[in-house]
């Protein structure tokens, strides 16, 4: 892995633990979606800093080169990330077509009731 790689590596990383610690003092994100974010930086500074990390897991998984290694890392962590926001969203889903359903029915009852008082006034 080459010396500009890391150092982009660690660079980005730095700048997205910053930018995750200035969400959540801003109140912007949530700190449990927070935490992906800074683990994930603080995985990528640590293959960083200590190349060795991937250069035996490559020799493991049989990879031929250390960035493509990276990449392979990165990109299954961010699928673990969006199959767990799309679990997230399915489950949003649903909650928001119950609310839906229960507020008609309450908007119905409500109807139902208004147009049984003006009966019995008349």
């Amino acid at each position: 892995m080459s010396l500009t790689f890391r150092i982009i590596l660690i660079a980005v990383s730095v700048w997205t633990f910053i930018y995750m610690g200035r969400r959540i003092a801003k109140s912007q994100v949530l700190i449990s979606d927070a935490v992906y974010w800074i683990l994930f930086s603080m995985l990528l500074v640590i293959l960083s800093i200590f190349p060795q990390i991937v250069e035996w897991l490559k020799n493991l998984i049989g990879i031929q080169s250390s960035v493509n290694c990276i990449f392979l890392i990165i990109i299954f962590l961010l699928l673990m990330k969006i199959f767990s926001l799309t679990i997230r969203v399915s489950q949003l889903d649903v909650k928001i077509k119950d609310m839906a359903q229960r507020y008609a029915v309450d908007k119905k009852i409500e109807e139902d009731e208004q147009k049984e008082k003006t009966r019995e006034k008349q």
